[in-house]
C-alpha cells in the first residue's frame, strides 16, 4: 500500500492567479519588459543574488534560459513563474520553484525576486499565496523549502507572513554576489498550509 500518492505524470501548465496577480512560465515574447525590469532593478537585486552571467539581459541569454526552463518543467526538476500584475500586465518579479525533490522527500526549493519599482507593496506576498496552492496541490509537494539571507528583513517578512517557520541558520551556504553567505533557513509543510 501506498503511504502518498506520486504524481503519475508532469502536470499540465501551471498559471495560478489571484489577488491581482497571475503567475506563469516565462515565454520568449515576455523578454523585453523582463529585461527592462532586470537591468533598471540591478542595484537593488545585486545584493540578495548570485552574479549575474554576462549575457543576462540579452535575448540570446533569455532564450537559453527558456530552454533550460522547458527542460526543467519537462523533468519535474523546477517550474519558474514570472509574476503579472493583471490589471496593465505589468511584470513585477519572478518566483521559481527549484530542487525539487520525489519519493520519500516530496519537496522544493522556492526563490524569487521583485523588481524595485514593486517592493515593499506587498505583491511577493501576494504572489506567494497565489503559488503556494498549486505547489502543494498540483505538484503534490510534502515540504517548501526557501532561504534568505539574515539581512534581508523584508525576505524574512514576507516568508513569516505567507507561514513559513523558520528552522536554523545554515552557514556560508550560498554564493551571493560573488560571497558565501550565511542564510537562514524557512520551511512550510502541506499540514501548515492554509488557504
Amino acid at each position: 500500500m501506498a503511504l502518498f500518492r506520486l504524481p503519475s505524470s508532469v502536470p499540465a501548465a501551471l498559471e495560478p492567479r489571484g489577488n491581482g496577480l497571475l503567475l506563469r512560465a516565462p515565454q520568449m515574447s515576455d523578454f523585453p519588459q523582463w529585461a527592462q525590469l532586470r537591468e533598471r532593478s540591478r542595484a537593488y537585486l545585486t545584493p540578495w543574488e548570485p552574479i549575474w552571467p554576462s549575457d543576462d539581459l540579452t535575448r540570446s541569454g533569455f532564450r537559453r534560459r527558456l530552454k533550460r526552463y522547458a527542460e526543467d518543467i519537462a523533468t519535474d526538476r523546477a517550474y519558474p513563474f514570472i509574476i503579472f500584475r493583471e490589471s496593465d500586465g505589468a511584470i513585477i518579479g519572478g518566483i521559481t520553484l527549484a530542487n525539487v525533490r520525489r519519493g520519500i522527500v516530496q519537496a522544493g526549493t522556492i526563490g524569487y525576486w521583485t523588481g524595485e519599482p514593486y517592493a515593499h507593496r506587498g505583491y511577493m506576498t501576494s504572489a506567494l499565496r497565489v503559488l503556494l496552492p498549486s505547489l502543494f496541490g498540483e505538484l503534490n509537494l510534502h515540504r517548501i523549502e526557501a532561504a534568505c539571507i539574515p539581512s534581508n528583513l523584508a525576505s524574512v517578512r514576507v516568508l513569516e507572513k505567507v507561514g513559513f517557520t523558520r528552522e536554523g541558520l545554515a552557514r556560508r551556504y550560498l554564493c551571493i554576489n560573488g560571497v558565501w553567505q550565511d542564510h537562514v533557513l524557512f520551511g512550510m509543510l502541506h499540514e501548515d498550509f492554509h488557504d
